[in-house]
């Protein structure tokens, strides 16, 4: 059976809206989508934001099946135990989401 995205207790509005914030800090996110920096770079900011917002959407039930994802040199990971999606860097917490 295949999950339809992770659990929450949350408005799921308002997760996405923060994971689409927490991923958009990954500074080179845009190689998720194959784009060079050059590509990005000339991207206006609102075009920037819906591709944000659409990756949040993709990754809010990705996550129930694959529960960690790359993203550029990031990766977004489900921690169930916690209720969270975290946003890691390397070894550096970026920024976490929380579901409940």
């Amino acid at each position: 059976m295949i999950d339809l995205g992770v659990k929450h207790g949350r408005d799921y509005s308002e997760i996405l809206s923060e994971l689409a914030v927490a991923v958009g800090r990954i500074s080179d996110g845009y190689l998720f989508f194959e784009m060079e920096p050059e590509e990005w770079r000339e991207l206006p900011q609102e075009s920037k934001l819906e591709v944000w917002e659409a990756l949040a959407e993709d990754l809010f039930y990705a996550l129930g099946n694959e529960p960690v994802i790359e993203v550029g040199s990031g990766v977004v990971i489900y921690d169930k135990e916690t209720h969270r999606i975290n946003i890691l860097l390397g070894e550096e917490d970026l920024d976490s989401v929380l579901l409940i």
